[in-house]
């Protein structure tokens, strides 16, 4: 019994230290798990996870949308070149004319009687003109029988040429007083419409320096849209290029029209070259003064590859963007960009098109990093 009872003790103490053994080795054994489990974790967040996309091919031609000023084609204000007062008017705004369509006239009482008055002056040189020639003549006869002396036929003959030269003196001044009095009828210069009108019957009618203009005059068969194509698309903005117009009064409808010329130069301001479309208006429904919106489809190398802006990498030695190589494997390349599309640009330089390029590049991102490539969910990734 004693011996029993000795034992028991010692079967405890062994019981407990055998729980101990097995609670550190389970607590070893949870803890060498779980730190695998976190060095996996560790080493798979080091790799990074990118998502990338192909280079997309740039078209054959390219379109772009620029504002526009609309102007007419031919614009002319009309000014009186004569003194005197408006006797009526023909036209008023909106009207349509046709070349040399009476527009005006004027009374000029002053410009008649200068006329009458230089006509008469003309009257007075023709008669001495050819009282002188009868007395030139008659003096050439005697000089024959000597019965006058050269100095008197030479006089003669020198009062004929001035008698003649006065003659053309005055017949310049009544053409000049009769172009004059032309001038009292306003005509239109061009086919176009009156789009303002500025003088009434009777209003005094001064051609020196306080003229005032009396009518404006547009062609509108056809128009001139200027508009100001950014430098970057100047070497491809070129004669004969189709381009249409929009506009808003006019939704879902485009007018077509052509470039025809351009400044030749950039605007050193705005940094862009001025270009000129024409576009036919035979209906009228284009005015002049108005906002259009230009379509300039604009020939593009077919070279040049598209990047969504979010793959390019600013770096101090310039433009970079990451592409794959071997697979998971990052090339840190160097690209030359053209034009920019907003959200998308175009790169001219350092890409062959078959790459994939890494969209939203971390910044830590370095030359033979492994990465791990993401799926594809995104449209516009892949």
């Amino acid at each position: 019994m004693e011996r029993n009872k000795s034992r028991g003790p010692i079967i405890g103490a062994a019981l407990m230290i055998l729980l101990a053994v097995a609670a550190a080795f389970w607590g070893i054994t949870t803890r060498a798990r779980a730190l695998a489990v976190v060095t996996r974790e560790t080493r798979e967040l080091a790799v990074p996870t990118v998502a990338v996309v192909a280079p997309e091919k740039g078209s054959p031609h390219e379109e772009i949308a620029l504002p526009g000023n609309m102007q007419a084609f031919a614009d002319a204000a009309i000014y009186a070149r004569t003194n005197g007062y408006l006797k009526r008017w023909l036209v008023d705004i909106g009207a349509h004319v046709r070349p040399g369509q009476l527009l005006a006239e004027i009374d000029t009482p002053e410009i008649d009687h200068q006329l009458q008055q230089a006509q008469a002056d003309l009257g007075t040189a023709q008669a001495n003109a050819k009282l002188a020639q009868t007395t030139a003549e008659r003096y050439r006869d005697l000089m024959r029988s000597d019965s006058v002396s050269q100095q008197d036929l030479d006089n003669a003959n020198g009062n004929l040429e001035a008698k003649t030269a006065a003659v053309e003196s005055a017949r310049a001044n009544v053409r000049r007083l009769e172009q004059l009095q032309s001038f009292k009828r306003i005509d239109a210069p061009f086919d176009g419409v009156i789009t303002a009108r500025n003088t009434e019957i009777g209003a005094l009618i001064d051609s020196g320096s306080n003229a005032r203009e009396l009518f404006h005059v547009a062609a509108v068969q056809k128009l001139r849209v200027f508009v100001n194509v950014p430098e970057v698309y100047a070497r491809a903005a070129r004669i004969g290029l189709a381009a249409d117009l929009t506009l808003k009064e006019f939704p879902g409808r485009r007018f077509e029209g052509t470039l025809v010329r351009t400044a030749q130069s950039i605007d050193v301001s705005s940094r862009t070259l001025l270009t000129e479309i024409d576009v036919d208006n035979p209906k009228g429904e284009l005015l002049p003064g108005s906002y259009a919106e230009g379509h300039l489809k604009l020939p593009t190398p077919a070279s040049t590859l598209k990047l969504p802006v979010s793959a390019l990498i600013f770096r101090a030695d310039g433009l970079m963007v990451a592409t794959l190589k071997d697979g998971d494997r990052v090339a840190i390349v160097p690209v030359t960009t053209g034009r920019d599309y907003g959200n998308a640009v175009e790169i001219v330089g350092g890409l062959t098109g078959a790459e994939r390029v890494v969209v939203n590049p971390p910044d830590s991102l370095t030359d033979g990093q492994t990465v791990r490539v993401a799926a594809a969910s995104d449209p516009q990734q892949r």
